[in-house]
């Protein structure tokens, strides 16, 4: 639980199944996250953000873990537009992807990421790294409150 001791609620943006399905796993792994939604591409996420679509109820997540290379709307397409919507800049993005190139890491920082993780190969190293965000993110970082937005 949170210093705060509220529900934390993370939207995870990828559109490989197995990718999202291993996130998961390692997110419950952490015990420190209450409801993770999933969106496939950028423009999913958009949808979901602004509650649009299928995503009128859509809550505002707490923390968007991204990835960078997507159908659609790619990663950093998708972080522009966020940064770049005041109901939206405000929600931590943790870019979440395979690559390692000082491009994608630049460009996301450049964009307005809150942090950059490249995604370890094995299982039990990835739900370490899960662990560590999950720590560092809900129960170190204060987030903005969910109810002054």
């Amino acid at each position: 639980m949170t210093r705060s001791h509220r529900p934390i609620t993370i939207l995870l943006v990828d559109d490989d199944p197995d990718d999202r399905y291993l996130t998961q796993e390692a997110l419950k792994e952490g015990r420190l996250v209450n409801a993770v939604f999933e969106a496939v591409d950028g423009e999913d996420a958009l949808a979901f953000l602004r509650r649009e679509g299928e995503h009128t109820n859509a809550p505002r997540p707490d923390l968007v873990l991204l990835d960078l290379n997507m159908p659609r709307k790619n990663g950093c397409e998708t972080l522009a537009e966020i940064k770049g919507d005041p109901d939206l800049q405000s929600i931590p993005v943790i870019v979440l992807t395979t690559s390692k190139a000082d491009e994608d890491i630049f460009r996301s920082y450049d964009l307005g990421a809150n942090s950059f993780i490249t995604k370890p190969v094995g299982f039990d190293s990835f739900t370490q790294v899960m662990r560590d965000l999950s720590r560092y993110w809900f129960q170190i970082v204060d987030l903005p409150r969910r109810d002054h937005v």
